[in-house]
């Protein structure tokens, strides 16, 4: 089983015939996903890779059966996609576009969750399920299938993690990036939930860093409403105090969103906090029993 992302997920790109989104539409059919159209204004009937392109969302939408959606454009415009996707009828939004405003952010959020859709990121990896389909830039290359689900604030973080974890045998559900805005479309305690629910997730990876309070708030979720076993990785535990590190999400303010917060918080709810990348394997090793 897997959450958000199965071998049926219809998915579009939108930016398609831009660099990134031209390289990574090539990746994503290499890897199986069902890519079955594209848009770009003005390059509607034309192709990329086999794929049909569109002028809307609307129309791609409507002539391919899509249920999902990638988004490459630039920054300015990124949340002018999400929203055409939405009112389009795409139920998952995934955006890869870094540097979106706040504001922008601020006036799409409602409007998602307006049409009961749902959005990863902005600024994020995207979504993987491992031998049959990923939406995004994760490389499929480092992943196979298995029972323990990955998500995580840090896409190289996330790569780091799941490689291991494939080198060490244990294979991975789904494994989603989140993104690392302050203001994005799934939190940690979405993607908890989604796990909760599965029957093919057995254990759950979490890997988030400093600023901010998500992983807070995940933790209380994980004591009062998960079953599962997580294991928890924070980045960020040296950082010099005060100081902001890497995504515009990684900002602590006071004593708020340091990472011994976070882990204090962790290991109240029971969860075992690696030490290192590599550490969460052994962790998990344990919580699995595998000798």
């Amino acid at each position: 089983m897997s959450i958000l992302l199965d071998a049926k997920t219809r998915v579009l790109v939108q930016g398609i015939t831009g660099r990134d989104g031209s390289f990574h539409t090539q990746q994503m059919i290499a890897y199986d996903t069902r890519v079955v159209g594209g848009v770009t204004p003005g390059k509607g009937g034309q192709s990329v890779h086999d794929v049909p392109i569109f002028d809307t969302v609307a129309s791609a939408a409507r002539e391919t059966d899509a249920n999902a959606s990638v988004v490459y454009v630039p920054p300015l415009v990124a949340a002018d996609a999400i929203c055409e996707a939405v009112v389009a009828g795409i139920q998952l939004v995934v955006c890869i576009t870094e540097g979106i405003p706040v504001q922008d952010m601020v006036r799409t959020l409602p409007l998602v969750h307006a049409h009961n859709a749902r959005l990863v990121g902005p600024n994020c990896p995207g979504v993987i399920t491992p031998g049959a389909g990923k939406i995004g830039i994760l490389p499929g290359n480092i992943c196979t299938p298995g029972d323990v689900g990955v998500v995580s604030r840090s896409g190289t973080l996330t790569y780091e993690v799941v490689y291991e974890l494939t080198r060490s045998g244990i294979g991975q559900s789904t494994c989603i990036g989140i993104g690392g805005d302050p203001l994005i479309g799934t939190r940690f305690i979405d993607v908890l939930q989604l796990f909760e629910e599965d029957p093919g997730t057995r254990a759950v990876v979490l890997i988030g860093e400093i600023g901010g309070t998500d992983e807070e708030e995940a933790a209380e979720f994980i004591a009062s409403k998960m079953s599962k076993p997580v294991v928890a990785f924070i980045a960020g535990r040296t950082a010099p105090p005060g100081r902001r590190m890497g995504h515009a999400g990684a900002i602590v303010s006071g004593g708020s969103g340091t990472a011994a917060a976070k882990v204090e918080a962790f290991q109240a709810a029971g969860v075992e906090v690696a030490e290192t990348p590599s550490g969460v394997v052994e962790c998990m090793r344990s919580k699995l029993s595998i000798q």
